[in-house]
């Protein structure tokens, strides 16, 4: 931090007699200035700087700064390590500089459907049409269905599920394996209708569709004339319910699909019906948000 150039002024005035606020006044600046000053004269004797203790800085360098602030505007996903072996210095170095000096902070990239030129203005425009149909029609009474595939097996999260072992323990058999097999056993959950409050169960890899659940029972829904494809962002169920609902089994190992099932009913049963109705009435203001994006991702929006 930069000395004040009032030190001198400040020096005189307070030698003087004259007050702390009387000179900030005078000299137009900040009471905590004249305040710090002040105190730096009562101890030492007089408001020369201090030399500062410490070597100066031979790495985090003005041209260092910029040739990172370079690299990072040419390329905001290059690796902190890469960058720092590139450079010849430390990666706490280039991490200081990155988040202190450049103010930046590193996120995660965020997840979303691919959509072709195609697929975004077909969603614009139905997005346009489904508002309309909610100006005389209400969103809550919309039957919202989907069907989702859980299997016994939890999937393996490597990023957030660690095991503390010494280093000689890291390359031994007791170092465990995120594994799943390629076709565990499975149910496929559908679930839908008003507050999506009705369940189901077909087999995931037989001829049950979706549709034929909805003829079998619900009396109607939006078809594919009103809907737009390829929109798990706007239908309830894949952008709320489905994560919910495996957030309240994660991590669990069930021996039987049975047991899968019981466990997913258990869940579905405690899911909050206003949690359910929020999430629902959320939907026209993904809606707008899909409009002013213009078809494309929208979430950030939100």
């Amino acid at each position: 931090m930069k000395s004040s150039p009032h030190r001198p002024s400040i020096e005189l005035l307070f030698k003087r007699g004259l007050g702390s606020a009387e000179i900030a006044r005078r000299l137009q600046i900040s009471s905590s200035t004249v305040r710090n000053v002040v105190a730096a004269i009562k101890k030492r004797g007089d408001a020369s700087e201090v030399k500062k203790s410490g070597r100066p800085r031979s790495v985090n360098t003005r041209n260092t700064r910029a040739i990172i602030k370079k690299r990072i505007i040419r390329n905001d996903g290059l690796s902190l390590n890469r960058m720092a072996s590139q450079l010849g210095i430390a990666r706490s170095t280039v991490q200081s500089i990155v988040k202190n000096d450049l103010k930046l902070k590193s996120y995660k990239l965020r997840r979303g459907q691919y959509l072709s030129d195609k697929s975004k203005a077909m969603r614009l425009e139905k997005c346009r049409k489904l508002l309309q149909h909610f100006q005389v029609r209400r969103v809550s009474d919309v039957i919202w269905t989907d069907e989702k595939i859980f299997t016994i097996e939890p999937l393996p999260n490597r990023q957030n599920q660690r095991q503390l072992l010494s280093k000689d323990d890291s390359m031994s058999p007791k170092r465990r394996l995120a594994h799943n097999r390629l076709f565990p056993k499975s149910v496929m959950h559908f679930a839908g209708g008003p507050f999506i409050l009705q369940q189901d169960w077909a087999p995931s890899h037989g001829s049950r569709s979706t549709l034929a659940v909805l003829e079998a029972h619900f009396p109607g829904f939006l078809d594919k004339n009103l809907w737009p494809a390829s929109s798990p962002d706007l239908n309830p169920m894949d952008f709320s319910v489905w994560g919910m609902l495996e957030g309240k089994i994660a991590g669990k190992v069930f021996a039987t699909v049975d047991d899968l099932k019981a466990a997913l009913e258990v869940a579905w049963a405690s899911i909050d019906d206003g949690y359910l109705r929020r999430t629902v009435n959320s939907v026209k203001k993904r809606l707008r948000a899909c409009v002013k994006a213009r078809g494309s991702n929208f979430e950030i929006l939100l």
